[in-house]
């Protein structure tokens, strides 16, 4: 499929064969597709708690932004995405959607954010002894063999100036700088050590481990990233910055560093008190989770999670606004499931805005305001922990995912609120048996029981015959569909053979004779949506192939 996609897309034609390649850039920042990405985002928003909190008024009140995402964009774009030219914060939206109201924005921790002042010079000495560090500049390829070294010096400290760099330098692209030598820290304790660049990417290095790594792709503006180091008063340690540009444009690098703190702040707890609501923008980003990445946080392993909690610090964070007293809204940006057990007994509401793009900050406060009524369904389970999931090692799908896992999940896949209600009634099924491969339909119809108009996503599952094999239920087909309150519509499903087989024990795809169930609804059945629920029959069994 991957292969076919690509063929579609042109890439292995020459260019002039290739329509795609005739579309002007400025298209793709488009007004018209910024309004797309706004449709896209608002349509993912899910709902997972609302006591009564959610929509809030938007004009007279008072409310507390706290978390360190709240007022970041890159958390909002996930990973292996393009760069656009403006990309709306949550902390951005609320104020754009709600403009009369008080907003006071406090990050509350330490804790994912990439702040530093830049390392004092007299912290730094060279290989030789000398004060400050070595500077070398090269060129080469980007991810290529060692690269030609064109000039070297010693600076003071770690400080880009285009119009002070090596005239063997000019015009050679990709520009690599490299400075290195020792840190000597006054004082023992946890730091957040970084670089703040604009140009392509950078590394840093202690004693030649990788510490933080960012990646801005020649992308407008400065961007920086840090990561954990403990250091010892007067011990010093060998450290390297690795810089690069790959054309002509804005240089910047600055080597940074701030004292580590996880602790929450007094001046968020100050906020929540003073305030009518909190909102609380906490998660994991793409620079936690991912592939290969210096990552050395609890719950996380170089890119892999080993927990599925909320980050500690963002969870004492949490614990500690809401005993101020005042409502708590929870916002989550994450790529992957999150067991906020704590959150789902204590939050007010949980919005899960996952990483909705370029106009997720719009989306977030347009659903939070109410003008965007959310329809999204979880994609995954979300299990209360790691405890209810069998060993990484095992590969058999016993307990994996809603369709064979027994137990009870924090939130099940398919599940999501609205700001209104819907019901289902009038399930039209065959009452006489098919035969095994005949297409089936399935008819249901919807009404909007509530005072406000919306979406529903109709999700159709199936229970299967009594089969080794057989998963406990699997979804089958769904529809989103706006309803105006009291408005109904008919929905119909076509199940073809496919949609009608399950794998059995053996490996092979079958469709097995017998009796199935079917239920229609909003999520899953008995988890608590709207649904309906029938029989058929199949008679005789049928393999498909593979």
């Amino acid at each position: 499929r991957l292969f076919t996609a690509r063929m579609k897309l042109g890439m292995f034609d020459p260019p002039e064969m290739v329509p795609y390649s005739k579309i002007d850039e400025k298209e793709l920042d488009s007004a018209e597709h910024r309004a797309m990405a706004k449709t896209l985002a608002n349509e993912s928003m899910i709902l997972l708690k609302n006591d009564g909190i959610l929509p809030l008024k938007t004009s007279g009140l008072k409310i507390a932004v706290v978390g360190p995402l709240a007022d970041q964009t890159k958390v909002l774009l996930g990973n292996y995405n393009g760069t656009p030219t403006h990309t709306v914060s949550v902390l951005e939206g609320l104020k754009a959607e709600f403009p009369e109201a008080q907003i006071t924005f406090v990050p509350g921790t330490q804790f994912l954010r990439n702040n530093g002042d830049p390392l004092p010079a007299s912290l730094l000495i060279t290989v030789e002894g000398k004060p400050g560090l070595k500077e070398e500049f090269s060129t080469g390829d980007l991810f290529g063999e060692k690269p030609i070294v064109l000039a070297t010096r010693q600076v003071t400290d770690v400080e880009v100036n285009p119009n002070d760099v090596p005239r063997e330098t000019s015009g050679k692209y990709p520009l690599f700088i490299t400075w290195s030598g020792f840190l000597t820290p006054n004082e023992t304790g946890d730091y957040n050590l970084g670089a703040r660049i604009e140009g392509t990417l950078a590394r840093v290095y202690v004693e030649d481990k990788t510490v933080a790594q960012e990646f801005a792709g020649d992308a407008p503006g400065a961007h920086a990233k840090v990561g954990r180091v403990h250091l010892e008063a007067g011990k010093k340690v060998a450290i390297k910055f690795e810089y690069a540009i790959t054309k002509p444009g804005p240089m910047q690098a600055q080597f940074i560093w701030a004292k580590y703190d996880p602790r929450p702040s007094p001046e968020a707890v100050a906020a929540a008190k003073n305030a009518d609501v909190v909102v609380a923008v906490l998660g994991i980003t793409s620079e936690l989770e991912g592939e290969e990445m210096p990552v050395s946080e609890e719950g996380f392993k170089g890119g892999d999670r080993t927990s599925l909690d909320l980050p500690k610090p963002e969870q004492e964070l949490l614990k500690t606004v809401a005993s101020a007293g005042k409502p708590v809204v929870l916002v989550l940006t994450n790529g992957s499931a999150l067991a906020v057990n704590w959150a789902k007994e204590h939050a007010n509401a949980i919005l899960d805005a996952w990483y909705p793009g370029e106009e997720g900050g719009s989306a977030v406060a347009e659903t939070l305001s109410g003008k965007n009524n959310p329809a999204g369904r979880l994609p995954v389970t979300f299990y209360t922990g790691v405890d209810q999931l069998p060993p990484f090692e095992d590969y058999a799908m016993k307990g994996r995912t809603y369709r064979y896992f027994e137990g009870k999940p924090l939130y099940p896949f398919g599940y999501g609120l609205s700001y209104t209600k819907f019901s289902y009634t009038g399930l039209m099924l065959p009452k006489n048996a098919i035969n095994a491969g005949d297409p089936l339909t399935a008819e249901v119809t919807i009404a909007n029981t509530g005072k406000l108009e919306g979406d529903e996503v109709a999700q159709l599952y199936l229970a299967f015959p009594n089969t080794p094999g057989a998963p406990l239920r699997a979804l089958r087909g769904f529809k989103r569909v706006h309803l105006k309150p009291g408005e109904s519509q008919k929905v119909e499903f076509e199940l073809k053979d496919r949609d009608l087989s399950m794998v059995n024990d053996a490996g092979e795809p079958i469709i097995a004779e017998g009796k199935y169930s079917v239920s229609i609804g909003g999520g899953q059945p008995n988890t608590g949506a709207p649904s309906v629920a029938g029989v058929f029959q199949v008679k005789g069994t049928k393999t498909l192939p593979e």
